[in-house]
């Protein structure tokens, strides 16, 4: 494979396991192409043509590896196979110059975002009011208060300096990109999945769920396992919701009220806030925090496991669990 067929596995991937379904995710591309074709040329020149084929602005190739001809022209740079590929749920600097010392690896894939990808972060969280909506929090109420806390977000990544760590791949001459929220979707999913079969009652029950898996049984063992944030083990669970496992990062905390109003007893999320927390204990609702590095490795190792298959070399670094 190369850089290109891995990018465009992971965007297929993600949406095959978008919690909106496929059907969706196709109408929010169709709207992009829609808005596209009204914008001024000007505008148009400005667009990001990425958006009309990959609903998640998360997730881009941010480097691609060189392949020089002898007279020194590059040559297909995104058609380069990848045998061997460093991944690490954060990557900076030092994770680049690490993959230079290491033998062979042709790319490094880090989970969260750079670059344009980080900078366009907040874009993807529109994702959160389709799929509470899918609970029964009213679309127009989740959307309302999740573009507030869009625009925080759009405002508080703003000023990052979004490409350090790509500009040093480019000086380094290696491949490099990130994959975020189809990942956070394989995880989602997954964990939906879980949970739906298993059908725990008790908030208790949702815990032993969790620490039956893996990545979390690793998690533990350094510290870092699923725990309550709200609410009792002893209580009863309700309708589970997990609206806190993708969608680029924290949603509105003003939106547990409606929640607790749709009838959801218990969140499942990576990590939460302390006024998010305030906000889910007033409400009565119960948090249980599966935890970040874990459940980011979780929707990872899924799609890794699709490039072993195709011959692909994993070495892993920088927070992601594996080796269980």
């Amino acid at each position: 494979m190369n850089i290109k067929q891995i990018y465009s596995l992971a965007i297929e991937m993600g949406i095959e396991a978008d919690l909106r379904g496929k059907e969706k995710v196709k109408k929010y591309l169709a709207r992009q192409k829609e808005k596209f074709a009204k914008l001024s040329p000007d505008k148009k020149k400005e667009f990001d043509l990425e958006r009309l084929t990959n609903p998640y602005s998360d997730t881009r190739i941010l480097n691609s590896p060189s392949t020089f001809l002898p007279d020194r022209k590059v040559l297909g740079e995104t058609k380069k196979p990848i045998k061997k590929i460093l991944v690490g749920i954060d990557i900076g600097v030092g994770e680049l110059l690490l993959a230079k010392e290491l033998d062979g690896v042709d790319l490094v894939i880090s989970h969260h975002p750079h670059g344009m990808a980080l900078a366009n972060l907040d874009d993807v969280m529109h994702l959160q009011a389709d799929v509470l909506a899918q609970y029964g929090v009213p679309i127009n109420i989740a959307e309302s208060l999740l573009k507030l806390r869009i625009s925080e977000v759009s405002r508080s990544i703003s000023p990052v300096n979004h490409n350090r760590v790509v500009d040093a791949a480019k000086l380094l001459d290696i491949g490099f990109m990130c994959v975020h929220t189809p990942t956070d979707n394989l995880v989602a999913n997954f964990l939906n999945k879980k949970i739906q079969k298993a059908r725990p009652e008790y908030v208790g029950d949702i815990l032993k769920i969790l620490k039956e898996i893996p990545e979390y049984q690793k998690a533990i063992k350094i510290g870092a396992g699923p725990r309550l944030f709200a609410g009792d083990e002893d209580n009863r669970s309700g309708k589970i919701a997990l609206t806190e496992i993708t969608g680029g990062t924290e949603g509105s905390p003003q939106i547990y009220e409606k929640m607790a109003q749709a009838g959801i007893g218990t969140v499942i999320g990576m990590h939460m806030s302390e006024e998010h927390k305030k906000q889910a204990e007033a409400a009565h609702i119960n948090a249980v925090i599966a935890g970040h590095m874990s459940s980011d490795s979780i929707g990872l190792n899924l799609f890794l496991d699709q490039l072993k298959k195709r011959g692909i070399k994993i070495i892993p670094c920088a927070g992601l669990i594996q080796d269980f």
